[in-house]
């Protein structure tokens, strides 16, 4: 049974048998302490926690995970995997235990040409928690398994929380037996190999307290409601059902790992090397086309980095199955994005983006590792010139953290060398990073409130109704006071303090536009000053301030007034963003998606995809169109819709975002129709003037405009009046005269300076006579050691190094170690004859000796090195080093 007939089936079943069927959620997680999805129930988990009324009592989904905890383990075992899919069947309250577990088994043993999996039910076992007595008589005598094969499994197995208090309680699994040659008899509790899980039912009924994360915790009592959360992996199951001994052999993961075999010109079974990175290529070609396909980009933090550490895991992984730097990613995508469009039809219309992507990312890694190399290369010969055997963690962090060099890679190459890596320190400033990077992210949207404050606020005040459409002012009752991270009754004059209103005219930072600021004034109390406002959960407006005076106290009624001028200029940037989205599709093709925004007053920045530069003349045209469109005065209109009624009339959905049922469409004429939830102006006419300043790269296949909007582009406009007014005078070149006047004192300026640098190297190579003459013996060899006439930069030290070489002959050994300080950085150079060589006496060892010296690293041939320090202080502690080493040679 294919994959995709599992899937399909699975929603079939449980549709009749009453459930709404909910498509899958993006991998981009909602919840705030989560990077990605990692489980099917996670969509649900604000009904689950009573942060939010369910639609619907019971519902059942195909859920996409990507889980990266075990990524070693992937390509090893016969079950780990980043991407997987989790079948799911969810019930709030409506049903419990003695409907989930006949529903369940039904589903798996019912034969295939009436609906079902067709599975024997002599090849099941089933599990329950120790003390679940109801389940196991459920499973014995409501379904007819027989007793020897119910097994009762502790906390650690059969017993489900989410790690922190909340919902927890007993859960029952599914196990398939594979046979006794993948192990020995007794169940799930003999061989896990043989055994293999298939399906988990969770019977959440529980409130656990603090304590451990899979056992050790108190349990509080009841919930109000029994629910009732399942999780049916579909690659687990594909693979029972299509008589494979592991997903990767599955029918839509084996199609790619095979096409990887071919392309490297290896076979799949030859050899278990070969084997372990075929699988983990892919697995993770696939789950890359899907993070790509919900939006993510690769970058070095958060979703971005898990992007690019699986896509550079797979493109070196078929460097080294191929022996080749060939780029293979474009087909490897090709044919997962065909293998996954049955389940995901939105794949196929996304696949000139998420190839886009790819192929860019694989390319920007080749330059990483060629620059990446070189830089460890150095790093290695540091370490091993200074007697030492440990790549420091130092360095593998910076080769990571700077030039995106992966850790396995730098572990290899080190072990190649005969060195180990500090991994310890490496962890260390790895993780030292992301505390600070998470301390940043969760100071920005939470606050200093833990989340689940925010949850109660929620639950508590209900919704905020945002005015802001239409208001700029309301009248609004204060629902909940957070100081200091906790909930207070009220806040006074000076403190810093998070308000949630029932109600706000306030636009809470959301989709690239910031949030309104202004003023919630308790009438002859007090004043707060809002400064910025945040949707920490989907619903709750958090408006975040200080009270500048008086008291403000939960149940006041407060007058909420935004900063008009601001959210004016805020709208402008808006408008503007969507109109030059338009004018860059028209030129450069529907592959040019919004990639990420932000619209601040009078200024905008708008990120989207594409390979290469735009171009000045590209540029123009853009601006020029955008100015062109607004100048008609279109009228800016919005309205709501169904998600598809939206996308049926055309309406841009932008690629990664989150939509419900109901979409707010945004439109400028027929030329920019978009789905946003942002606040616009009523006429393009508004925006007066949009001035591009340029444009740049963010990262692998994204580019970045800026601009300016109105006024703010008028002034720009003003300035650069002013200023070619300026150096058309003093140049005195009529305007339009200036691009031809600037470029002839260009040249004039080029000429002169390229004649004082050949005068300066002539100068300096004049010095190679006197400099010889003053060579001393050290030992074995003649040795010239002394720092070059000042002006001497690194080509003319090295050009005066082998003059002065020369000059010493090739009767007997000579060593010639000149130094400068260009720039303040010294650099030194080694230029050693036959005669030295012969006698064992090599450059590139000694200017290791002098670069270490210098604080810094060096290399080179036998015959002539080159290096380089921090240290310019210690030039003549160089110096005498190289002296020393060619004296004991």
């Amino acid at each position: 049974m294919e994959t995709a007939e599992i899937a399909r089936r699975f929603l079939s079943f449980f549709e009749k048998n009453g459930h709404t069927v909910v498509p899958s959620a993006s991998l981009i997680a909602e919840d705030p302490t989560l990077l990605l999805v990692p489980a099917g129930m996670v969509p649900f988990k604000p009904y689950f926690l009573g942060q939010r009324t369910p639609p619907f009592e019971t519902a059942t989904s195909v859920q996409k995970c990507i889980r990266t905890k075990d990524i070693e383990e992937v390509g090893k075992t016969s079950r780990h995997a980043t991407f997987f899919q989790m079948l799911g069947n969810f019930s709030f309250g409506a049903y419990f235990k003695e409907q989930a577990i006949p529903l369940a088994w039904e589903l798996v043993t019912t034969p295939v040409a009436d609906g079902g999996f067709g599975i024997d039910p002599e090849r099941l076992w089933v599990t329950v928690y120790l003390d679940d007595d109801e389940a196991a008589a459920i499973w014995r005598d409501k379904v007819g398994v027989r007793p020897e094969r119910i097994q009762r499994m502790g906390m650690e197995e059969n017993y489900w929380s989410m790690g922190v208090p909340g919902p927890c309680g007993p859960c029952s699994e599914i196990f398939y037996d594979r046979g006794p040659e993948y192990g020995v008899e007794g169940g799930p509790e003999a061989d896990e190999n043989r055994y293999i899980e298939i399906w988990n039912l969770v019977f959440m009924q529980y409130e656990r307290g603090e304590g451990g994360d899979k056992s050790g915790f108190p349990i509080l009592g009841d919930l109000p409601k029994k629910n009732i959360d399942t999780g049916l992996g579909l690659e687990r199951l594909a693979a029972v059902l299509q008589g494979v001994d592991n997903i990767y052999e599955t029918d839509i993961i084996g199609r790619v790992l095979h096409r990887a075999a071919e392309l490297a010109g290896v076979r799949y079974g030859d050899d278990h090397g070969q084997d372990v990175l075929l699988r983990v290529v892919a697995d993770h070609v696939r789950s890359a086309v899907m993070l790509v396909g919900d939006g993510v980009k690769p970058g070095n933090e958060k979703a971005g980095y898990v992007l690019r550490r699986i896509l550079r895991r797979s493109i070196r992984n078929m460097r080294l199955l191929s022996g080749t730097d060939t780029a293979y990613m474009h087909d490897l995508t090709a044919v997962s994005i065909d293998a996954m469009k049955d389940i995901y039809p939105d794949l196929a219309d996304k696949a000139d983006v998420i190839h886009g992507v790819i192929d860019t990312e694989e390319a920007g890694f080749a330059d990483t590792l060629r620059s990446g190399t070189t830089l460890f290369t150095r790093a290695a010969e540091r370490t091993r010139h200074a007697g030492g055997t440990v790549f420091s963690g130092s360095d593998a962090f910076q080769l990571h953290d700077t030039y995106g060099f992966p850790i396995d890679l730098t572990l290899e190459m080190a072990a190649e060398q005969g060195l180990t890596v500090d991994e310890t320190a490496f962890r260390e400033l790895m993780q030292r990073q992301k505390d600070t990077a998470k301390a940043d992210a969760k100071a920005k949207k939470l606050g200093n409130a833990d989340v689940s404050l925010y949850a109660q606020l929620l639950e508590g005040a209900g919704a905020t109704d945002f005015l802001g459409y239409t208001d700029v002012l309301s009248e609004s009752a204060v629902r909940g006071i957070v100081v200091g991270g906790v909930s207070s009754p009220a806040a006074r004059e000076g403190e810093k303090v998070e308000i949630v209103l029932d109600r706000t005219p306030f636009y809470a930072e959301s989709g690239g536009q910031l949030a309104d600021t202004g003023t919630l004034t308790v009438e002859g109390r007090a004043v707060v000053d809002v400064e910025d406002v945040q949707k920490p959960l989907p619903g709750l407006f958090v408006h975040r301030g200080t009270v500048r005076a008086g008291e403000i106290a939960v149940d006041d009624t407060v007058h909420a007034a935004i900063d008009t001028g601001r959210r004016h200029a805020i709208e402008r940037s808006h408008s503007a963003t969507h109109l030059i989205h338009s004018a860059l599709r028209n030129a450069l093709g529907p592959s040019a998606g919004q990639a990420g925004s932000e619209n601040s007053p009078g200024r905008l920045r708008f990120d989207f995809t594409a390979d290469n530069a735009l171009g000045e003349s590209r540029l123009s045209e853009v601006e020029e169109e955008v100015n062109t469109v607004l100048s008609g005065d279109i009228a800016v209109r919005t309205e709501e819709k169904t998600l598809d009624e939206a996308l049926k009339m055309g309406a841009l959905a932008m690629f990664g975002e989150k939509y419900g049922d109901r979409v707010r469409v945004v439109e400028m004429s027929d030329y920019s129709v978009e789905l946003c939830g942002g606040t616009h102006v009523p006429s393009t006419a508004r925006l007066g003037i949009v001035k591009l300043l340029g444009e740049s790269s963010t990262g692998s296949g994204v580019r970045r405009v800026e601009a300016l909007v109105g006024v703010d582009a008028f002034r720009r406009l003003s300035k650069e009046s002013a200023l070619v007014g300026r150096i058309s005078e003093q140049l005195k070149s009529p305007r339009e005269e200036l691009p031809e006047r600037i470029d002839s004192v260009v040249s004039r300026l080029r000429a002169a300076e390229k004649e004082i640098e050949r005068l300066r190297a002539a100068q300096v190579l004049q010095a190679a006579g006197s400099i010889a003459e003053r060579a001393r013996r050290h030992g074995p060899a003649l040795v010239v050691a002394e720092q070059a006439p000042e002006g001497a930069g690194g080509d003319e030290l090295r050009a005066l190094a082998a003059d002065v070489r020369g000059r010493l002959g090739e009767t007997e050994p000579a060593v010639v170690a000149l130094t400068a300080v260009p720039k303040d950085r010294p650099v030194v150079v080694i230029a050693v004859n036959k005669a030295a060589q012969k006698a064992g006496i090599k450059a590139g060892d000694l200017v290791g000796v002098a670069a270490r010296a210098l604080g810094g690293g060096g290399g080179g041939k036998p015959d002539i090195a080159q290096g380089g320090g921090t240290d310019a202080s210690k030039v003549d502690e160089a110096l005498r080093a190289v002296e020393a080493r060619v004296a004991g040679a």
